[in-house]
């Protein structure tokens, strides 16, 4: 029995908990209800939880408040979707009730629960039964139960907390009208759980689950030890860090660093990628690079001579330090001073859908949107570049607009607006409608009147069969959600997208846009504009390419 939690071990705890989730965080993406291949609630509180787990790897917090705190303030600015705010505002509660113990026992733990769910609670607009927040309110309920009888055993509570929480999540699909059509349970509760059976497991001194943050690391590491120097392929093990300047996609560099070397891995952030690649030419790799942005750091190590040391028992040095110096680079977060009244913050998938936005007169356009939600940082970093009093943001997708609303209180020096556009083409609309010159109050009003407005169509493909609302859905079927519903499936793409045109909210409309995916050639797009122009004949209809993932098109008419 561990009779206290102290700052290092509730540390572990948490890097423990970070790992575990991000072994099953594919798991828990799908339990999405819809059987779209953008099922990403593991994948957002995987991210939250990490940012936490790095900063408490490099502070070593002496006490659990310090710890608890650490872990809070990260998650805040790492929250990503809304699993991952509400991930954060449990963690913020929890922290809030341990701030100046140096240790917790049992009956501490139960209290910080408590703590978390009601931060959690209070922080959203219309509590959901069936969701993350039932199971860690009746979690927390029996870890204050548990805490009657074993006060000095945070094991105790913690594995009671747990069971209940278990016990919570399976009825969730008979508490929320969506899972149960679905059959499935909630993938935010199933998450926390997650997270609390990693924190147990660290206390109890069970192994750190492999697929944790370091995989990325040993991945990148050649054995060179198990590899002769007539093995090698290609001579020069080359690693570097681009910051990046140009807004496009790394599929070219990665295309072209693969036909010059093997051993390919890039990761990459909002603001800069790494790569490590073995090739024989390491200037022509660097030289690519900066198509992408500016070269901060390299380094280049021939493995044969490698090889050779290791054989003859002599040191080596390794790239490995890079990461180091990755994590120490700046991250280029500056607040600029305003120059005008006001500024725009947009989210959007695909460099069409960008364009779009920046022709319209968005400051900053942040790359994501269903398939990969920002995180409260990185909208922040793009409200502080923007050099305007008052910065509207636009989050156009409805599981990035709890992440906007934690940057209202973050902001230094402006006002920050957060518009709950829901869809990308509600966002469009509501840009159209800002004026530089009117006041506060009327924008708010014209671009909230723009927003209802707009009704939003788009077509994806079925990632999993499934049985849900009455449509059988087979893996590859072609799925149309109206207002994020499902509309309809079927097999041939021409005849949902004809169906979607006669349906009444494309029929009543005066003007229709379509933006067509990255993964739909401009042939196909004028035969689907075709449809929409013989299907509706009143409506002013134009075409755009918004080279968005995972959804072919995505349909506006107002």
């Amino acid at each position: 029995m561990r009779e206290c939690i102290d700052g290092a071990s509730f540390a572990q705890a948490i890097v423990h908990a970070s790992a575990a989730l991000n072994l099953q965080k594919q798991q828990i993406n799908e339990l999405n209800v819809f059987p779209v291949p953008d099922g990403d609630t593991g994948t957002n509180m995987s991210l939250t939880i990490s940012t936490a787990a790095a900063e408490l790897r490099k502070k070593q917090p002496r006490t659990v408040g310090e710890a608890a705190g650490t872990t809070a303030s990260a998650l805040l600015r790492g929250a990503r979707g809304n699993s991952g705010v509400i991930l954060s505002l449990l963690f913020r509660g929890f922290a809030k009730a341990v701030k100046d113990k140096e240790t917790i026992n049992g009956r501490d733990l139960a209290i910080a629960l408590d703590f978390g769910v009601a931060a959690a609670y209070k922080a959203v607009m219309k509590p959901a039964e069936g969701t993350i927040l039932t199971v860690s309110r009746l979690a927390a309920a029996q870890a204050a139960a548990a805490a009657r009888d074993t006060p000095d055993d945070p094991q105790a509570v913690l594995e009671a907390a747990i069971a209940e929480g278990h016990t919570a999540l399976a009825n969730t699909i008979h508490q929320n009208p969506v899972l149960k059509k679905a059959g499935v349970v909630d993938a935010g509760g199933k998450g926390f759980l997650v997270i609390l059976q990693g924190m147990l497991d660290s206390l109890r001194g069970e192994p750190m689950p492999e697929g944790d943050g370091t995989q990325a690391r040993s991945e990148s590491k050649t054995d060179y030890a198990a590899i002769a120097a007539e093995e090698i392929t290609f001579t020069f093990d080359t690693v570097f860090i681009v910051r990046k300047t140009v807004n496009k996609g790394l599929e070219g560099l990665q295309a072209y660093l693969n036909s010059i070397g093997d051993s390919l891995v890039i990761g990459e952030d909002d603001d800069a990628f790494k790569v490590h690649v073995h090739t024989d030419i390491p200037g022509a790799a660097l030289t690519e690079a900066q198509k992408y942005g500016t070269l901060e750091l390299a380094k280049i190590e021939n493995m044969r001579t490698q090889a050779e040391d290791l054989a003859a028992g002599r040191h080596i040095q390794s790239t490995d330090d890079l990461e180091d110096d990755h994590q120490a680079a700046p991250s280029g977060h500056t607040v600029a001073a305003p120059e005008k009244k006001y500024g725009v913050v947009a989210v959007a998938a695909g460099e069409g859908l960008a364009a779009v936005f920046r022709d319209l007169g968005a400051d900053g356009v942040i790359s994501g949107g269903q398939t990969m939600n920002p995180s409260t940082d990185d909208i922040m970093r793009e409200i502080d570049r923007t050099p305007a009093e008052i910065v509207f943001v636009l989050p156009n997708n409805k599981n990035i607009i709890m992440a906007a609303e934690q940057c209202i209180p973050l902001a230094e020096g402006k006002q920050v607006v957060v518009l709950p556009t829901k869809t990308v083409p509600q966002g469009i609309s509501a840009l159209m409608l800002m004026d530089p010159e009117a006041d506060q109050q009327t924008n708010v009003a014209a671009m909230s009147e723009a927003i209802a407005s707009v009704h939003t169509s788009e077509i994806t493909y079925a990632a999993r069969d499934s049985d849900f609302d009455g449509f059988a859905i087979k893996r590859g079927d072609y799925l149309a959600l109206a207002e994020h519903q499902l509309f309809g499936t079927d097999r041939k793409l021409d005849k949902l997208l004809r169906r979607l045109a006669e349906a009444e909210p494309q029929q009543n409309a005066e003007f229709i846009n379509i933006f067509y995916g990255e993964d739909v050639s401009d042939k196909e797009a004028q035969k689907a504009l075709k449809i929409f122009t013989d299907a509706c004949p009143n409506a002013e209809i134009t075409l755009f390419s918004g080279g968005q993932p995972v959804y072919y098109y995505m349909i506006s008419a107002e």
